[in-house]
């Protein structure tokens, strides 16, 4: 970062002190609860699951350490290498899984493996330079039993998923341990680690060439429903761009580059409902089942089962075994700790949750007081005592928080048979330093989220009762480092939150190490503040309760059978839910009218 930019940056955090003077004298403070010195031009950072371990991604390399000593146990270097994301999972009990993207888009997986790392193999290798494959998102399922990444390559991109050989490796690295060890062999031994396979190969869908679905009943038929659902997407995509490229000043259409439709996908667990999830009981807990995968521009989500994709036929484009259907592009996504439920954020304020052991949206609600396009969404980890929510559809709520584009946040709280109901967390922020570059979910604090603002303030929000814990202040000798894009990671084990820190230019320090980037420490397990908020997870989102059921004909009479014990809590819903539709479409006809008169 240069000077100037911090000297900026230390203007926009004084001056957000200064405004928030009054609030902090009656909310809590969080002091620093120590630091380290990082490696120079540390560009991101991750936590392994059991809390045992930190992985940061430099210049030249990467390298991990120990979390209680803050000491580096081992690193990888390599001239002119510079990884800018990082990942880790927890593979076996001494070994670790690390995925990583350098700066030229290459995606490479590492193994942490008896204080050594083993590079085990470079996702997208560069074999023609005028064919270059650029990843854009590298992603580890919990466990490193697969991958997914979306790759682009000239201006079309997709999403390819991976299977790691998890078993073959970890014998590979006994292996390798054994002869490391033995004085008779060479210490520069050229492993040939297990190759990573490709399990599914997923492109944007495209219509059929001369598909005509003239006839309302072949709709009915999963193969024309899939086409039916493309064609709206196509005809609303190309609507569209025909809107954004005529230029309405000028009276006339202007010429724009198309850029290629971007991929977000999620990892999903069994969940007894679909075809796939019988047979995946049988393996180990934590396993993912399907992949699920929505394209910029498109209304649906489409799912994929894993054990179903094709076995050497990289040229077969694989059909989704279940697609979900929305009446509104979607704009951003979000899922459960068990993936139960999916969350999508939709045009027009909607929040569609569906859930995937019913198979049906749980709800879809209107987000009132938005006063811009979603951005990003999350749920909120929030466990309340009550009785069994196992045994009943209609028990569990959920409770997800929108980021709007404006900066405005709010809060959804929705459950089936319950109504659902918004709350407006904050407003549009006044001062482009309030905007909030960072809002995480703390899982072992009950309703809390971490909020880093643009101007460099840290604070601990109660999402659920709207309120403001704690703030969590860097010593005087530091700044938060890059706010618009801070390196931090959550260590859920330790109740730790570790972020980057940069030397505050206002402050001389006379020690060189004093002037270098700092890991600050912030605890949350210590202050009696935050006791109240604190939950122990279980090790594996699978040890969450979830309905299991082996075919769809169990499915529908559980389903049955909970409608029949919901009557009253439904008959109150219609009322209210009547009630609600009445309200929306009179607001979304003032909004309709309001644009119009624009």
């Amino acid at each position: 970062m240069s000077m100037d930019n911090r000297e900026g940056t230390q203007d926009a955090y004084m001056e957000a002190a200064c405004k928030t003077e009054t609030s902090r004298k009656k909310t809590p403070s969080l002091e620093l609860s120590g630091a380290a010195q990082l490696p120079e031009s540390t560009n991101c950072l991750a936590c392994s699951e059991d809390g045992k371990y930190l992985s940061l991604g430099c210049s030249e390399g990467l390298s991990v350490w120990c979390a209680s000593s803050l000491i580096c146990a081992a690193q990888w270097q390599q001239d002119t290498l510079e990884i800018t994301c990082i990942q880790m999972t927890r593979m076996a009990e001494r070994a670790y899984l690390l995925g990583t993207v350098d700066d030229m888009g290459v995606a490479r997986v590492f193994a942490y493996h008896r204080e050594n790392i083993h590079l085990l193999s470079v996702i997208n290798i560069m074999e023609n330079i005028n064919k270059r494959s650029i990843c854009l998102t590298f992603e580890l399922s919990e466990g490193g039993d697969y991958g997914a990444a979306s790759i682009s390559c000239n201006s079309i991109v997709w999403l390819e998923v991976y299977h790691f050989p998890s078993e073959s490796w970890l014998k590979e690295l006994d292996k390798r341990e054994r002869e490391k060890q033995d004085p008779n062999l060479s210490r520069d031994l050229d492993v040939k680690w297990s190759p990573v396979a490709m399990v599914i190969k997923i492109k944007p869908p495209k219509v059929p060439a001369a598909t005509a679905l003239d006839d309302p009943l072949k709709v009915l038929q999963m193969t024309d429903f899939f086409t039916h659902c493309l064609t709206l997407d196509e005809d609303t995509s190309s609507s569209r761009e025909w809107e954004e490229s005529f230029d309405t000043s000028a009276g006339k259409t202007k010429e724009t580059d198309e850029s290629p439709r971007r991929c977000t996908q999620h990892f999903l667990l069994p969940c007894g409902q679909f075809p796939g999830d019988s047979k995946a009981k049988s393996q180990p807990a934590g396993l993912p089942a399907a992949v699920c995968v929505w394209w910029g521009g498109s209304h649906h989500l489409l799912q994929y089962l894993l054990q179903k994709a094709p076995k050497n036929k990289p040229d077969v484009e694989p059909m989704p075994d279940v697609l979900w259907p929305n009446a509104k592009e979607i704009l951003c996504s979000a899922v459960s700790r068990c993936t139960r439920y999916i969350a999508l954020g939709l045009e027009d304020a909607l929040a569609c949750v569906w859930d995937r052991q019913s198979g049906s949206p749980l709800s879809v609600v209107l987000v009132t007081a938005a006063d811009s396009a979603f951005l990003r969404m999350q749920f909120v980890d929030y466990w309340p005592e009550s009785p069994d929510d196992s045994q009943s559809f209609t028990a569990a709520k959920v409770y997800i928080l929108v980021l709007c584009k404006s900066g405005a946040m709010h809060t959804v709280t929705t459950g089936r048979g319950a109504q659902s109901c918004t709350v407006q967390l904050s407003e549009r922020p006044k001062s482009s330093g309030d905007l909030p570059t960072v809002i995480a979910s703390v899982p072992f604090l009950q309703s809390l989220s971490l909020v880093v603002q643009r101007n460099g303030k840290m604070f601990l929000q109660d999402v659920i009762n709207k309120t403001t814990v704690c703030f969590l202040i860097p010593p005087t000798s530091h700044l938060i480092a890059t706010p618009c894009n801070p390196v931090y990671t959550l260590n859920s084990k330790k109740q730790t939150l570790y972020i980057q820190g940069d030397q505050n230019p206002s402050c001389s320090l006379s020690s060189e190490e004093g002037r270098q980037s700092q890991l600050l420490i912030f605890r949350f397990g210590e202050p009696d503040i935050l006791k109240q908020y604190a939950v122990s997870l279980p090790d594996s989102p699978q040890q969450q309760n979830t309905l299991s059921c082996v075919n769809l004909e169990e499915t529908c009479n559980l389903y049955l059978h909970q409608r029949a014990l919901s009557v009253g809590e439904r008959n109150k819903a219609i009322t209210q839910t009547w009630k609600q539709l009445h309200e929306t479409a009179v607001m979304v006809q003032q909004r309709h009218s309001r644009a119009a008169a624009t």
